[in-house]
């Protein structure tokens, strides 16, 4: 038996729209609202992640519940309106990945089937709406970039956790991509090594060293076997190989320790305090593990920080901003992103 196909049936089949790619820009996230309100609620689903605090039994969720939701919220509240974006009304870190994923969709607008995103892990707008916003646009393929040049579990695999949680619950997948972390990448280095020297250049001072501060972890995930501290150990030996400083100038350390737990060391804190009561007068402080400014970087370092070394015998401190959306950031998140699309565009 001879099955004829009309061709008006064919016609109509080569007519339908073009696939379409979407990508996926992911942060870390933001509380809605800088009230004690909106940090508690962001915090209780950041806290309430196995990834990042991974025994989540009985006495964390007391400890949580009854303790750090009740006090924590209105500090940290009053932390982040310090920060706030008033007109937007929103966090830097949304704000700047916003513009990331703005400037990306016009640097490569060319690519006319190809769909830029932005969401947040943690906070709004959500992994979750932002892939099914990009699957009511006709995106079948989809790469999601997760804004963490050095992966760990607590950030970038906890991005795919989510995305795959999203994706359980559609029936018509997009074929999925991640990108890998990019630590070590040529480009990222590059970057780096230029926003650095422009930012000492445009200084009334030259600082006697510089401090690569990294966010930080428990020790035991790593002893666990997670690949973060020896991939922020690479990043920061990159830099010191491109810039030509050796480990007395550009010295390693993190930040941002929580709980009592031993975590990574050297402290970022602890190491600017002794510079200061050392002698050293001048330093500067770079952040090479967060691709956009945020709490961590404009509170934590600009400010905490540059008090920790003043209030003991430091002098002049800056804090050199993030790549966020300048020219050599985007670079890196757009040759990222074309590598990671190849075969797909």
């Amino acid at each position: 038996m001879t099955v004829v196909i009309p061709f008006g049936n064919a016609k109509q089949a080569s007519a339908s729209p073009p696939q379409r790619i979407g990508v996926l820009l992911v942060n870390l996230g933001t509380p809605d609202t800088a009230d004690a309100q909106g940090v508690r609620v962001y915090l209780k689903e950041f806290l309430s992640d196995p990834r990042v605090i991974e025994d989540q039994g009985l006495v964390w969720k007391l400890i949580l519940n009854g303790i750090i939701l009740r006090v924590r919220p209105a500090r940290k509240a009053r932390d982040y309106r310090k920060i706030w974006n008033a007109e937007r009304d929103e966090s830097p870190l949304k704000t700047i990945t916003r513009s990331q994923a703005e400037k990306l969709a016009e640097a490569i607008s060319d690519r006319e089937h190809v769909v830029i995103d932005w969401a947040m892990r943690y906070g709004n707008p959500s992994i979750r709406a932002r892939i099914e916003a990009l699957a009511a646009q006709g995106c079948d393929r989809l790469l999601v970039v997760p804004l963490y040049p050095q992966y760990s579990a607590a950030t970038s695999a906890t991005v795919c956790d989510e995305v795959f949680r999203a994706l359980a619950a559609m029936r018509a997948q997009p074929t999925l991509r991640v990108s890998p972390p990019y630590y070590d990448d040529p480009d990222y280095i590059e970057a780096l090594a230029v926003s650095m020297s422009e930012h000492l250049a445009s200084l009334p001072f030259q600082p006697e060293l510089i401090v690569a501060s990294f966010h930080g972890m428990p020790q035991k995930y790593v002893d666990k076997g997670d690949p973060y501290q020896a991939q922020c150990v690479a990043t920061t030996e990159a830099l010191r190989k491109r810039m030509g400083l050796d480990a007395s100038k550009l010295l390693l350390t993190f930040q941002s320790r929580f709980g009592n737990d031993e975590w990574l060391q050297p402290y970022t804190d602890k190491t600017i305090e002794k510079l200061a009561k050392d002698g050293v007068k001048r330093i500067a402080v770079v952040t090479p593990g967060f691709s956009a400014d945020c709490l961590e970087t404009l509170e934590e370092i600009a400010e905490e920080n540059a008090e920790i070394f003043k209030h003991n015998g430091g002098e002049q401190f800056s804090a050199i901003p993030c790549l966020n959306d300048s020219e050599p950031g985007m670079d890196v998140i757009r040759q990222l992103v074309l590598r990671e699309l190849q075969g797909w565009i």
